[in-house]
């Protein structure tokens, strides 16, 4: 990605933004993410809340908020998919 992950101008950057060839630094990226956001959530339990912009959240609600999110856009990346190789269903 373009500039600096802290650059408030990227917030709405779009996907034609990017360059492919920094694919492997942006997925490192995520990844460390990933492990920083389960660092943080290891000793909780599901029913344990937090705080973020004044609004209090349960790490449930959390989750399930990140499932519906994944699966939104991973149908967005299958539809893109498909009409890259043109294959559909099964």
């Amino acid at each position: 990605m373009y500039g600096s992950p802290d650059d408030v101008s990227l917030k709405d950057a779009d996907f034609n933004e990017l360059d492919p060839t920094h694919a492997d630094v942006d997925f490192a990226r995520y990844v460390d993410e990933c492990t920083l956001a389960d660092a943080v959530v290891a000793n909780m339990g599901f029913d344990d809340t937090f705080t973020a912009r004044g609004e209090t959240f349960s790490l449930r609600v959390a989750y399930v908020h990140m499932i519906a999110e994944y699966a939104r856009h991973n149908g967005h990346a299958d539809l893109l998919r498909e009409l890259i190789d043109g294959t559909t269903g099964l």
